[in-house]
């Protein structure tokens, strides 16, 4: 099987040493010492001065809204995990749908001022696949208005905007650290700020707003993380440099491979460093799409419809017509990228898309035995193919 995703996994032997650290101090959680390790080494490896590390991305979000105060409305994208509008609605405010851009797939900054009302208190922007948001236009946008900025980029471990850390800009940026992200803590994910009162406030409020051992500063949640999500991520930050270049090398080849295929990849963002977080794929034809799912998941290939549908359709808020995300969510599809993948699965999952493309009107096509055997070999799926934040 070849599902859509794989965490990554340190040397078993290493996660071990931190296993039996812990098992010596009978320290779990509760800010122990390699939770501050792993806060500062993510702050050397980032280049940022002020972050925490948090339950999750989605709790990383909350804190985030909470925190600056947010009411009224909220403009955002209606392309992303449902987490980012559902974040919105958990705190009490209501989620204001812009459109995206055709091309990148982010929230389409020309489209924000629009949207903006006496309510709008802020503008959660997410960075889709890891690709940065149009951060300058966003930033001017809000700067105008007077509204705060978070970032959503759960997508964005070692991606830059101009020579900083994605995790630099807006208000508030925040990320995840579930395991199918390429950098993981198992569960986890963080909020980044340049404002060290922020920052202050936030920790009280992940730690049921403690500013002592007897005292409260404020309104508080447990959203703390404990030992062994932070020795994870001690393991695994010291094998992200080649983390992300393999996953960069593996993206290129399919760019390579599939070069003929009729459908587009997002356009970048120039002024950053691309952290290939994912593979997406925009089909030219739902048509197209469907029938390589279809011929994929008869050799066991799982790719995701990622993201799909447009939140703008949830149950729980207003619906609103999105004619680009609405079409470009029902076209889209993630293929399989992940640390142990092999140019061989990526050649196979490849072969299979273009014979399909190929022989549209042809005869039905048939899966060769070295195909089966491939996509029958590879690694049983871990977490299947579902991606969290």
């Amino acid at each position: 099987m070849i599902p859509v995703t794989k965490p990554f996994l340190p040397k078993e032997e290493k996660f071990q040493e931190y296993l039996d650290s812990i098992w010596d101090r009978q320290w779990l959680t509760n800010n122990g010492p390699l939770l501050n390790d792993f806060e500062l080494k993510l702050k050397e490896y980032l280049g940022i001065d002020h972050l925490l590390f948090v339950s999750n991305g989605t709790f990383a979000l909350q804190l985030a809204i909470k925190a600056l105060n947010l009411s009224g409305e909220i403009i955002t994208t209606p392309f992303s995990f449902v987490a980012t509008t559902s974040s919105i609605v958990w705190e009490g405010c209501k989620p204001v749908y812009v459109d995206i851009d055709s091309e990148t797939f982010n929230i389409d900054p020309s489209k924000i001022e629009a949207a903006i009302t006496p309510q709008t208190s802020a503008i959660l922007a997410t960075h889709v696949y890891g690709n940065p948001c149009d951060i300058d236009a966003i930033q001017e946008i809000a700067d105008r208005h007077g509204l705060k900025v978070i970032y959503d980029g759960a997508h964005c471990f070692g991606t830059n905007y101009k020579n900083r850390s994605v995790f630099e800009y807006g208000d508030i940026s925040t990320t995840s650290f579930h395991a199918t992200k390429l950098f993981h803590t198992i569960e986890g994910g963080a909020v980044f700020t340049r404002n060290p009162e922020l920052l202050k406030k936030m920790a009280g409020m992940r730690n049921f707003g403690h500013s002592g051992p007897d005292t409260f500063s404020g309104l508080g949640v447990n959203g703390k993380n404990c030992e062994f999500h932070a020795a994870m991520g001690l393991c695994n930050l010291e094998s992200v440099d080649e983390i992300l270049e393999k996953r960069k090398s593996l993206s290129l080849h399919y760019y390579d491979r599939l070069s003929t295929l009729k459908a587009r990849f997002p356009k970048l963002n120039r002024s950053k460093d691309y952290n290939y977080s994912y593979f997406p794929v925009l089909f030219d034809s739902e048509e197209l799409m469907f029938k390589c799912l279809d011929k994929l998941e008869l050799s066991k290939i799982y790719c995701r419809r990622y993201f799909y549908p447009s939140l703008s359709t949830l149950p729980y808020v207003d619906h609103t017509a999105m004619p680009v995300c609405d079409d470009v969510s029902r076209r889209i599809v993630c293929l399989p990228l992940y640390h142990s993948l092999t140019v061989s699965d990526l050649d196979l999952i490849c072969r299979i898309i273009l014979r399909v493309q190929n022989n549209q009107k042809a005869k039905p096509m048939v899966i060769d035995a070295y195909d089966g055997i491939i996509a029958n070999n590879a690694n049983p799926a871990i977490n299947g193919h579902y991606i969290h934040k």
